[in-house]
């Protein structure tokens, strides 16, 4: 049996136990962010007994609230509990690595894809995006915004993105959807109470040089990039942005990646699609969808180079932010009001999900009966007979391939 971390924040184990043990996950983990969620508390509370439950759900609630991939920072966060910070970069390499490399490899492989079986293999992973994005949708707004308050902040977030895709126009979302939150929200929330069960060391000085690091990459790279003209710096700039504003993690990535790629027109939406269905297809964070892009784009660079640089600058805002919020978290979630804007923060993305679940999702898959009649089979597939993810992917390949082929 594994050795149970202490109460005072020492790391009872090494990085590489912490490499082996998430390896497995990095290749068995389908089913996006709560499913993750769900192996990791199998995987650390039950089984290797390195945390209890009050810990891991203290991680799950700040990783959560904060912005970028929360499966992947929940298991940074184990990581570091477990092996320091070489423990926590040995958990994020090999969770991240495997879809990683997957994704890349299908970027090479899609650009060779020719004939109607081709064409039909890419539309039926597109359309699986819309099964998988819809029920992302359900699920997230019956548990996130399950009255009138939040179903509607919910619904002016999805009206202010379905009128402007822009980032300042998600983040005026996100924002308009915590202080509606502390307006709205502050009802019958729970009190926090006990000892604090957090056993993860990081001073309140590398938190601040965290932050502070955050804020300068957020702010900094635009005008790096503006000034210096160079399609590296802009290509970190897109991701990095995108890694730190989304909220929610998983889908709700998926407009801020749009605009980032499609927008200025390194990646077409056809491309962008069929991407981020095959995304749906391999184990890990949907965070890793950022590789392929990388790898598809026309400028340089691009293949391995800008999988590569994609791939760091999407899942750096998100583990700065955490290094950032770990010292304070303890005490800041016990207060009523930081509890009422995150209902409001995550209604907001329920919001932002669904407007992403029209445009471009809807709008650039389904063009006819068929097209439709695939999406509703996954749909039904993933919500009412819990189908694993993998198996829906095939079988909306299959249904694309089918209808190409007909159509020829």
């Amino acid at each position: 049996m594994a050795k149970k971390s202490n109460q005072k924040g020492n790391q009872s184990g090494s990085p590489l136990e912490v490499l082996i043990a998430f390896g497995k996950l990095g290749v068995s983990c389908f089913g996006g962010p709560i499913a993750h969620i769900g192996y990791f508390r199998e995987e650390f509370v039950v089984q290797r007994r390195w945390l209890d439950e009050h810990a891991y759900a203290d991680l799950v609630a700040l990783c959560q609230f904060l912005p970028g991939p929360a499966s992947s920072q929940v298991g940074f966060s184990i990581g570091l509990m477990r092996g320091g910070y070489l423990g926590g970069l040995a958990a994020w390499t090999a969770f991240t690595l495997p879809s990683a490399i997957l994704l890349v490899l299908f970027a090479y492989g899609a650009n060779v894809l020719q004939g109607p079986i081709g064409t039909g293999l890419l539309h039926g992973l597109r359309l699986v995006a819309v099964a998988i994005v819809a029920q992302a949708v359900w699920g997230m707004a019956r548990t996130l915004a399950p009255d009138r308050e939040r179903a509607s902040i919910a619904v002016v977030a999805a009206l202010i993105i379905l009128f402007s895709s822009a980032s300042v126009a998600q983040m005026g979302a996100i924002a308009l959807g915590g202080v509606a939150g502390l307006w709205l929200c502050r009802a019958a929330l729970p009190a926090s109470t006990g000892e604090p069960h957090m056993s993860i060391s990081v001073s309140r000085t590398v938190g601040l040089l965290c932050l502070a690091v955050f804020l300068l990459l957020l702010f900094g790279l635009p005008v790096l990039s503006t000034w210096s003209h160079s399609q590296g710096v802009a290509l970190f700039d897109a991701f990095y942005r995108s890694g730190a504003l989304v909220f929610g993690g998983g889908h709700v990535v998926l407009p801020l990646l749009r605009e980032a790629t499609v927008t200025p027109g390194w990646v077409s939406d056809d491309v962008f699609l069929a991407g981020y269905g095959a995304a749906q297809a391999v184990p890990g964070p949907l965070f890793t969808f950022a590789a392929y892009l990388g790898a598809v784009m026309k400028p340089l660079p691009h293949g391995v180079t800008g999988a590569t640089i994609s791939l760091i600058a999407i899942f750096l805002p998100g583990i700065l932010v955490l290094m950032g919020a770990l010292p304070f978290w303890e005490n800041f979630r016990r207060h009523a009001r930081a509890q009422a804007v995150m209902r409001g923060v995550n209604a907001a993305v329920v919001g932002l999900l669904g407007a992403a679940l029209y445009n471009p999702v809807w709008t650039s898959s389904v063009k006819g009966p068929g097209d439709f009649g695939i999406a509703l089979v996954g749909f039904v597939l993933l919500t009412a007979w819990q189908t694993p993810p993998l198996v829906v992917v095939a079988i909306s390949a299959l249904g694309g391939i089918v209808l190409a082929l007909a159509a020829s």
